[in-house]
């Protein structure tokens, strides 16, 4: 496959082809279950052949559809481990290739973009793309000044075809849902609709990436490449290399693993409070393990700013609020605070104890001073919460998420995802005692953040203000 399929009936059958293909799958496996084979054994084929098959469709249309990949990908720790091994292998190739598109396509967008002579702007330019996402593809060069710089080429159609999948998705949510126990796939790819416009906008992107390659200028723990150039449909910045996180997840030692988890929790928690700002899309593809200056601890290089969620004051305090609440016992404050955020609805009435029941196990990690995620650890939540005859999934379906907190909720379960899969041993408390608005102990440093989101959030509107769309 070496061009983005853009026209809608080639993809809408592509992707149509998929519940059909369970669903013989799920026949030929009643076949072989009535031929001897026993039910273990053909569950693992099942799984397997329906590993390959989606995620090979998924990553040959890239668009929405490959987008949805990367976004289950991260929770591949929630699958149970005699079926996950198929799925693990399969999700990992999604998150930093898919098929090329022609070197003739990449050079008619630059000579569009950049002007006919395009290659002037740079003193060498690589046409093998060294990376594919789901709507552009990044290709190494050198500037003209002589930066060495990553340029990434958005596909022509894929804002038609991020729609087309992501619609064509939703469709069959429901035959997806049980890919990942415990999770309701509906919400997320209405999400990501949502969000197609912004994702397609190099403009919004480059702004963010700015904002926070100048907060993190000099920062010993965490490296973003700043913005050379930008242009509908080309953004050019800054190269990095480093170990990406997928081979730090498949090979890397414990202390790189621990490394990376511990850098990776403080980036999803005091990049808010930095610069009112919170990088949305936190699959292992959009990160890499760097060496430190003059020797010092691994820093976590970070990319890919299409989609980020703007948060002017920072993390919501209630967050941090109703964590500590809960930490401490304190039922009937959790449940009067989710009520008054609209976690729980007027026409509900719930135990404020089941409530904090319910919480306690998914927030085990900021108890401990330091907590080791693992991927039993992330089943063992999933199928609590998906068990129908378990009490906390007949409460967790009361519940509801206010639409202000869908994205930070998705953006966390994302990057806890990721920690399971790195088998990282991390201390989550002290990251969110710094950073976390609401979090820190009565008589703790709890204004410093808040004082320094508010301060940041005043400068980073400045510079990157949303647009209608």
């Amino acid at each position: 496959m070496s061009d983005l399929p853009r026209k809608a009936v080639t993809r809408t059958a592509k992707l149509a082809a998929l519940p059909i293909g369970i669903a013989g799958r799920a026949t030929w496996g009643l076949g072989k279950r009535i031929g001897g084979k026993s039910a273990e054994i053909v569950a693992r084929e099942l799984q397997q052949r329906t590993a390959e098959q989606l995620f090979k469709v998924l990553g040959e249309l890239k668009g929405g559809a490959m987008k949805f990949g990367q976004a289950l990908s991260v929770f591949e720790s929630a699958l149970p481990e005699e079926v996950a091994g198929p799925y693990r292998a399969a999700l990992t190739k999604l998150q930093d290739a898919a098929p090329p598109m022609p070197t003739r396509t990449v050079h008619g967008v630059l000579a569009e973009r950049l002007g006919e002579e395009w290659r002037e702007l740079f003193l060498a330019f690589e046409d093998k793309p060294s990376a594919a996402a789901s709507i552009g593809q990044v290709h190494r060069a050198v500037w003209h000044d002589g930066r060495e710089v990553a340029v990434k080429v958005q596909y022509p159609g894929a804002g038609e075809a991020l729609l087309s999948d992501l619609a064509q998705l939703s469709r069959f949510a429901r035959l997806l849902g049980p890919l990942i126990p415990g999770m309701d796939v509906k919400p997320l790819i209405t999400e990501l609709r949502d969000r197609v416009a912004e994702e397609l906008d190099y403009e919004l992107e480059a702004a963010a990436q700015r904002a926070h390659a100048a907060e993190f200028a000099g920062d010993p723990d965490v490296l973003v490449p700043d913005v050379v150039h930008h242009c509908e449909q080309v953004l050019i910045t800054e190269w990095i290399d480093g170990t990406p996180l997928a081979e730090v997840i498949g090979e890397g030692t414990p202390e790189e693993r621990d490394r990376a988890g511990q850098l990776l929790a403080r980036f999803l928690f005091s990049g808010p409070a930095r610069t009112g700002l919170l990088h949305a899309d936190p699959h292992p593809g959009n990160f890499r393990l760097l060496p430190g200056e003059d020797g010092t601890g691994a820093r976590l290089g970070v990319l890919d700013f299409g989609t980020v969620d703007r948060l002017p004051g920072g993390l919501p305090p209630t967050i941090g609020r109703c964590l500590r609440m809960t930490l401490d016992g304190e039922a009937d404050a959790v449940y009067r605070l989710l009520c008054e955020e609209g976690f729980v609805k007027e026409t509900i009435d719930l135990d404020p104890d089941a409530v904090l029941d319910y919480l306690l196990p998914i927030i085990e990690p900021a108890e401990a001073e330091e907590f080791t995620f693992t991927r039993g650890w992330m089943r063992a939540q999933a199928a609590r919460i998906a068990d129908v005859r378990s009490p906390a999934h007949q409460l967790g379906k009361q519940l509801n998420l206010p639409p202000a907190y869908l994205l930070i909720h998705r953006v966390t379960l994302s990057t806890i995802g990721v920690l399971c899969q790195l088998n990282a041993s991390v201390r989550l408390r002290e990251e969110l005692e710094t950073w976390l608005p609401g979090f820190p102990a009565p008589g703790g440093e709890d204004s410093a953040p808040e004082a320094e989101a508010a301060g940041a959030a005043t400068t980073t509107t400045s510079r990157v203000a949303p647009r209608s769309t």
